[in-house]
């Protein structure tokens, strides 16, 4: 089934659930803006053998911390001075895409928006075809699948 979306220009883009579960978006992606993934392996690594004691998701904030000084001027935390520069983009792996106008859509988001029939696909990454992106997904639920992996909290 296809489910079709006006943006705010009048662009029209189509949503077509395939049998995987997967969404292929199709439309005029013209003007387009795009986002890639953060890579902190490096920096982590680099910052645990230092001596650092934070967790991952702590130092994925604190990487790119800092605040502005009395002039005016960024003044960068300590773990972003010394890390920031070993983080990078995986370019290989598109997570946001941007068509001017909108929808502006992201990993970690519920498609559920453009339509009950994609309700509870998450978007975890987009990969370019001929007429648009395939939104590759996974179900909200899809983690629960396997309860002995997870400790069998069903």
């Amino acid at each position: 089934m296809k489910v079709e979306y006006k943006n705010r220009y009048g662009d029209v883009f189509t949503f077509t659930k395939q049998e995987n579960g997967d969404i292929l978006w199709e439309g005029e992606f013209k003007h387009c803006r795009f986002g890639w993934p953060n890579v902190y392996k490096d920096a982590y690594e680099a910052y645990r053998k230092d001596g650092g004691q934070t967790n991952i998701d702590e130092f994925k904030r604190e990487v790119h911390d800092g605040s502005f000084g009395d002039n005016g001027r960024w003044i960068p935390s300590q773990i972003n001075e010394q890390y920031a520069k070993l983080v990078y983009s995986d370019t290989e792996n598109i997570d946001m895409v941007d068509p001017s106008g909108g929808p502006y859509i992201h990993s970690g988001y519920d498609m559920g928006m453009f339509g009950k029939e994609f309700k509870g696909r998450i978007v975890s990454s987009f990969v370019p075809v001929e007429t648009g992106y395939l939104i590759q997904t996974y179900g909200e639920f899809d983690h629960l699948e396997d309860r002995d992996t997870i400790g069998g909290i069903i």
